[in-house]
């Protein structure tokens, strides 16, 4: 397949690889060198190294490999919290990617829901089926899944006007002065690395609800509730107050118990359902490996 991009002023200095990553879905870096070194991107019709610093007007040119990404059934387990004929609500493991994409093209939410249930929405194409919404890859806990156009257009409006609330656990490092409060920025891209996101002064308006649930001597537990949904929102709110998420390598301090990822799980969902209009309530306990580190932090 054959893509072109022509770098604008925002993309000034931004390298290559980190370019072409933001720009074609699903790729990674180390994906794009490969394509580099095999000579299948240019700049202006000439090759430059993944390093390469863009210039606004830069003409980009990426040829990537044939095979096609497409979505299967695989028999992976996963936990169905509830389902209907209109949707699923499913607890999310950490470490599960959500749909099929080249750095991880089997192995997701997707292939397992292909597998465990009959019918799913087409509105999200035929990479996305019944996925209404995302979590990231090594954040838990739940997530809807649509099984038929119809709910997924209800649902889907319920988190665009703010209706569905949506409720998350995390570990912070450090204590929050105050037990409560709302975080209320604007998120965009980390114009010093286009991987991540950050809060800029042009990005989107992003608002976070936050209560401290425990304290302990070098962290605290919080319960956070969704506003808005933006990429990353939590994490890159949780490092802007100073406090970011136990274990994220991305935003935080890493590893500082054995965790493949953040310590973050979406542990509460409140929709109505999109056929009756009933109010419905969904609970997701925490993972085990997240319980065990808050009693080793309790017993101090």
């Amino acid at each position: 397949m054959v893509y072109e991009f022509i770098a604008v002023r925002e993309d000034d200095g931004l390298r290559l690889d980190v370019f072409l990553t933001e720009k074609i879905d699903g790729v990674t870096r180390s994906y794009i060198k490969t394509l580099v070194d095999g000579g299948k991107i240019t700049v202006n019709g000439a090759a430059k190294k993944a390093g390469y610093a863009l210039k606004e007007g830069d003409t980009v040119e990426a040829r990537t490999e044939s095979r096609e990404i497409s979505a299967v059934p695989q028999e992976i387990p996963i936990e169905i919290v509830f389902q209907d004929d209109y949707f699923a609500v499913i607890n999310k493991p950490q470490g599960m990617v959500v749909h099929p994409a080249r750095g991880a093209p089997s192995g997701t939410l997707v292939n397992a829901l292909l597998f465990q249930l009959r019918n799913l929405s087409d509105l999200n194409g035929e990479i996305r089926p019944g996925i209404v919404h995302r979590l990231d890859k090594d954040t838990s806990g739940l997530i809807l899944a649509a099984k038929n156009n119809f709910a997924h257009s209800s649902l889907s409006k319920q988190i665009a006007d703010k209706s569905a609330r949506r409720y998350y656990t995390a570990l912070l490092d450090g204590n929050i002065k105050d037990d409560g409060g709302v975080i209320e920025t604007f998120i965009g891209r980390n114009p010093k690395d286009r991987l991540k996101m950050a809060v800029t002064k042009d990005g989107k308006k992003a608002v976070t609800l936050y209560r401290v649930v425990e304290r302990f001597k070098d962290f605290c537990l919080v319960e956070f509730e969704l506003k808005t949904g933006r990429t990353h929102q939590i994490r890159v709110h949780a490092k802007h107050i100073g406090h970011p998420v136990t274990g994220d390598r991305t935003y935080g301090n890493g590893a500082k118990f054995k965790t493949d990822g953040q310590l973050l799980h979406a542990h509460k969902l409140t929709v109505a359902h999109p056929k009756s209009g009933e109010i419905m309530e969904f609970h997701a306990e925490l993972p085990v490996y997240f319980r065990e580190i808050l009693e080793k932090l309790r017993k101090g």
